[in-house]
């Protein structure tokens, strides 16, 4: 994806999921109307989750994602239905594809009941309708159903409604593919996740927003890595008037200009010597910590700093990163975290590493889970961690929130967000 194009974190993730040859990678070349997955009677041929980023009228940016068969065998097999569920985490809206001739399976029914306890929106599509024109008696929920009388009751159902989501579709001769992104489109349309902001409630029209953004050796050449592209493109939507600096340069630009800015946001590498460089009645908080809010559970993650302080010698920390960026020398995640928290705590911990899509299903080892802002995961997969931490009892927290915690700043830094200040206290 160039990047001129919408993030994959900021697109509807839209799953295709169900048992081999239903017919799921030919459903998604129709609906993309692209060979984006190999298509082929041999079953299992789907390996992998195949990802799609595009734009689809009338959906918006989105991404498309094809999964292995939910009911593929061996040990190969258990291990791709594994990834298949592992693609829950990240999704939005799932297409469960139910082969027309057969029905609904108890897979697809084990699929529907983890839809349902997710609150996943979802749409049953009965694929392969152009085989059976005259009736439905084969398909599971919509048995002694004819085609028509089935889409006639769909029409009058409102499609948020999970349960009524189901449609005939042919691959094959694509009918019905339209409705089934009309039916798609709705349920993005009253997600109200999908208008939520970065700096949204925090600025307003003419609003002065300073971003302190440390050009060093980690930083990608020739552009902003994307948590501060997002920021600078919300302030600029607000029509607020953003400015931008170093850390080393931000005293002469606060005293360049005729009133204080509303907010002044670091990277978070850079937060204590920001906090000594601005002023205690200007409001200050990091590129992370708004992605805390943006994408996460924000109270979750200040409680989470508090664990900081309960360390002991041998406790093991996960430390998670959502990207597969190379690591230098001089590295954060790696190198920079570990030696903060150890002089914090002055104890002796053992430290794990996971990036991009790797996170483990067991945490019980660890004693705490400190993880990046999560600019590269959507939303639906940074909650999803969270939740998986919160139910094993191991409390998460993110880099911005520790680092302000470590450096004693943690309070001022959540100011603007005063529903979350009574957490600390």
């Amino acid at each position: 994806m160039d990047l001129n194009s919408t993030p994959g974190a900021l697109r509807t993730h839209i799953s295709f999921f169900g048992i081999r040859n239903a017919g799921k990678s030919s459903l998604v070349n129709a609906i993309t109307n692209q060979n984006v997955s190999i298509v082929s009677n041999t079953k299992g041929t789907t390996t992998d989750p195949v990802r799609k980023s595009m734009e689809i009228l009338p959906l918006g940016p989105v991404v498309i994602i094809d999964t292995p068969g939910i009911d593929d065998e061996g040990h190969l097999g258990e291990m791709r239905v594994k990834k298949t569920k592992d693609i829950l985490k990240e999704t939005d809206v799932a297409i469960l594809v139910v082969d027309f001739t057969t029905g609904i399976t108890a897979l697809d029914q084990e699929l529907i009941n983890i839809f349902v306890e997710k609150k996943l929106p979802y749409i049953i599509a009965y694929n392969k309708a152009d085989l059976c024109e005259k009736s439905c008696n084969n398909v599971g929920v919509s048995t002694n159903k004819t085609k028509s009388q089935t889409l006639s009751t769909l029409k009058q159902n409102d499609c948020s409604t999970s349960l009524k989501n189901e449609i005939f579709v042919s691959a094959k001769n694509n009918t019905n593919i339209y409705e089934l992104k009309e039916m798609i489109g709705h349920i993005i349309k009253n997600d109200s996740s999908v208008e939520r902001t970065l700096l949204e409630g925090l600025i307003e029209p003419n609003d002065i927003v300073v971003l302190v953004i440390p050009i060093d050796s980690s930083a990608p050449k020739g552009r902003l890595i994307l948590p501060q592209q997002q920021v600078l493109r919300d302030a600029l939507d607000k029509h607020a008037i953003p400015l931008c600096c170093q850390v080393n340069e931000l005293p002469h630009l606060l005293a360049s200009l005729n009133k204080a800015p509303k907010l002044v946001i670091t990277d978070s590498q850079a937060f204590k010597e920001v906090d000594k460089l601005t002023p205690s009645d200007i409001s200050l908080t990091s590129f992370s910590i708004l992605m805390a809010r943006f994408k996460g559970n924000l109270k979750e993650l200040i409680h989470g700093a508090k664990k900081l302080e309960e360390l002991n010698n041998g406790d093991t920390i996960l430390i998670s990163e959502g990207c597969t960026h190379h690591r230098q020398c001089n590295d954060i995640g790696t190198v920079k975290m570990p030696n903060w928290i150890n002089s914090f705590t002055q104890k002796q911990l053992n430290y794990e590493f996971t990036s991009g899509k790797e996170f483990p299903d067991n945490l019980s080892k660890y004693s705490l889970i400190v993880h990046c802002g999560g600019c590269m995961l959507n939303s639906k997969e940074m909650l999803s961690r969270i939740e998986t931490a919160k139910k094993e009892g191991v409390p998460i927290v993110n880099y911005g929130i520790a680092i302000a915690h470590m450096h004693g700043i943690l309070a001022r830094s959540i100011d603007i967000f005063p529903i979350y200040k009574k957490i600390l206290y």
